[in-house]
């Protein structure tokens, strides 16, 4: 139900080029195929031949000046661009050596964040993750989150300065990649922009609540179950946590007094623990989905991320509802606006990002792609309509 004085965003279909990667690889050819399939916005991937360490400035200049060619051409709009597969196996902004996380900031953030000003665009990534030692030792940790969120808060402000229309991070699915519950995408949403003087905001994906299950807090009957048992042990987290585990496991009797001293041990580590909410897309879209410019699109039965497209076999199965996903986004603007986020956006851009195998056949692609897109077009008819009006309908 609409509330009286809330405001809601514009919503549009939006395409990922990714699909394209290494089959329809130039600006002219991607541009022409989305068109082609009714949809006028497009996010364009690193992966498709625009990977700033693989191409360098000059030529990133001169793919820019050959988008906005495509683009006249075929009546469509690069509205964001996005890191793709290449970036997501790097330490990146949280390496611990300053020279490696200076260099992704600078030569791949920093020549993308012109890319995408100089298109009137946004810039969506993920380029860090947290080493295993980090994660164990509760002290580096809180030094290495706070050492990333001052990077982060360094290119949100530089990525403002040179025109990007909005700059976010993807949340991911498990501890080691940041911001992966929503309580600590909360965090990250108001400690970036404060500390940015900018703001920061976050790309939700529909497949993304999929590994939060695996880490979710053990009761204490699950533990004290396991060592009377012999069962495996549930996920403990720490490494400190899983030896007083093994340890009690070997003496006889005295479970629950193991027990309590496993969960006291579990406590020191909350960072590697979700909660039940974090397993939800829809608890993600309600509580921060009026951050997220970006909402990536893609099928799950809720068990993977395996970028599915929305075809008949698929949504049989699937979680994700286009009415589901639209209610959920509705529900996040008439909410309050919490201290210290971001403005809430004023567009929303459902954006499939859809994966395909490389021995997919090309000639698979594209049915697959323009059935995803007919399935959203029952609720999302035209673009830049707001949720209310999408809604009512």
């Amino acid at each position: 139900m609409e509330v009286p004085g809330a405001r809601y965003p514009r919503i549009h279909l939006t395409m990922d080029n990714s699909f394209a990667s290494k089959r329809w690889t130039a600006p002219s050819d991607w541009a022409r195929i989305i068109r082609d399939l009714g949809i006028s916005c497009i996010e364009a991937s690193a992966d498709t031949e625009a990977d700033p360490f693989y191409c360098g400035p000059e030529v990133m200049a001169e793919w820019v000046d050959e988008v906005r060619a495509a683009s006249q051409a075929s009546g469509v709009e690069v509205v964001n661009l996005f890191t793709g597969y290449t970036t997501y196996r790097t330490l990146g902004l949280a390496h611990p050596d300053a020279r490696v996380r200076r260099r992704v900031a600078e030569d791949w953030l920093g020549v993308a964040a012109r890319a995408a000003g100089r298109l009137r665009a946004g810039l969506g990534f993920y380029l860090h993750a947290f080493p295993e030692r980090a994660l164990q030792d509760a002290a580096v940790y809180a030094r290495t989150k706070d050492g990333l969120y001052d990077t982060l808060a360094e290119v949100a402000r530089r990525s403002a300065e040179a025109g990007c229309k909005a700059t976010m991070v993807e949340q991911m699915y498990s501890p080691h990649q940041i911001p992966w519950t929503i309580a600590g995408t909360q965090e990250y949403l108001v400690e970036v922009t404060r500390r940015a003087g900018a703001a920061a905001y976050v790309a939700i994906d529909a497949g993304h609540q999929t590994g939060q299950h695996r880490f979710l807090r053990p009761s204490p009957e699950a533990v004290v179950h396991a060592l009377e048992t012999g069962a495996a042990a549930p996920y403990l987290g720490s490494d400190s946590a899983y030896t007083l585990f093994e340890e009690a496991r070997g003496r006889r009797g005295g479970a629950d007094a193991a027990a309590e001293r496993v969960c006291a041990e579990i406590g020191r580590y909350p960072h590697l623990f979700a909660a039940s909410d974090d397993c939800d897309l829809y608890r993600w879209l309600e509580a921060l989905g009026c951050y997220s410019p970006i909402v990536h699109l893609q099928q799950s039965s809720g068990k993977s991320s395996a970028h599915l497209p929305f075809v008949a076999a698929h949504n049989a199965t699937g979680i994700v509802s286009p009415p589901r996903v639209l209610q959920a986004l509705a529900r996040s603007y008439e909410q309050p606006a919490a201290p210290g986020m971001p403005p809430r956006t004023d567009d929303v851009y459902l954006t499939f990002e859809i994966f395909f195998g490389t021995a997919a056949y090309s000639r698979d692609i594209l049915p697959a792609l323009a059935e995803s897109v007919a399935h959203w077009r029952r609720w999302v008819p035209e673009d830049g309509l707001r949720l209310d009006d999408l809604l009512h309908r």
